[in-house]
């Protein structure tokens, strides 16, 4: 009994050892990354519930795949983009962005966790006539910018969200009745036509009725009127990581002049990637 006692005491004297290195094991599940730029350096951090683009940024950032590729695409107030290998020793005034990995990603929407605000690092990726998927690039990325939205602006963009959100739904659900449709188109069964239009207009209302009463999180809302954003981009790019340092910074690449392909005249170059251990 006595060296039970002893036993359990031990154990208890551990217990704040224990709970020490358990929170650092969860501050280790956190990567950051130092981006070295020639404008100076900006520290990002990835998050975790994005796993696959985690990964991924963090071995091409190892592999030093990014070291010497260029900011390629600038816009002021909206964001800067970088990650395209082809980028890397461009003759001035080339035209870039069309330099990949070699493959795509599959998306990560954890949305609305993770948003356009100001300051996210998000997965650049081809249009949805050509990618319906909305699968990422497997190099190329973007730190928004933005502006400020009014309260005013930001239901314009939830109203359009939730009309994109719509048609998006009805494409899906006439897809599942593509061969009933085709049959009647045949017949010139108009009233048949009519008829299924209807119901499947009914279900996308009787599915966006939650999703209508509120366009936007709180979070959001404070997020957008006050240090601003993309929101226009939401649910349609993945968001994986955030500024945690260096936003001056960022903000000074989106400042520079650029050219007519919003290249930037002067490069801003991404001279090396750290991952921070």
């Amino acid at each position: 009994m006595k060296n039970k006692s002893i036993l359990l005491l031990g154990l208890f004297c551990l217990f704040p050892y224990f709970i020490n290195a358990s929170t650092r094991m969860d501050e280790k599940k956190t990567p950051q990354v130092r981006i070295s730029t020639n404008k100076g350096d900006i520290v990002v951090k990835l998050y975790d519930d994005t796993p696959i683009h985690r990964d991924n940024f963090l071995k091409l950032a190892r592999q030093g795949f990014y070291d010497g590729t260029l900011f390629h695409r600038v816009i002021n107030n909206f964001m800067i983009q970088a990650g395209d290998p082809e980028s890397k020793g461009a003759a001035p005034g080339a035209r870039l962005g069309a330099g990949d990995a070699g493959y795509t990603l599959p998306a990560e929407f954890v949305y609305p966790t993770h948003f356009h605000k100001r300051g996210v690092l998000s997965a650049a990726r081809q249009g949805d006539q050509v990618n319906p998927e909305r699968r990422s690039s497997g190099c190329q990325f973007y730190i928004v910018t933005g502006r400020v939205q009014t309260p005013d602006q930001l239901q314009q963009f939830g109203e359009r969200m939730l009309q994109q959100r719509g048609q998006e739904l009805f494409d899906q659900l006439a897809q599942q009745h593509v061969d009933s449709i085709r049959a009647m188109y045949g017949r010139g069964d108009q009233a048949g036509l009519q008829k299924l239009q209807q119901q499947l207009t009914d279900e996308v209302r009787k599915r966006l009725a939650d999703e209508s009463k509120s366009a936007f999180t709180d979070e959001q809302v404070e997020a957008y009127t006050t240090v601003g954003g993309t929101p226009h981009l939401d649910g349609q790019y993945t968001v994986f990581g955030e500024v945690v340092e260096g936003m001056d910074i960022v903000d000074a690449i989106q400042q520079v002049e650029t050219d007519s392909s919003d290249r930037p005249v002067n490069d801003v170059i991404i001279l090396k990637m750290t991952v921070l251990e």
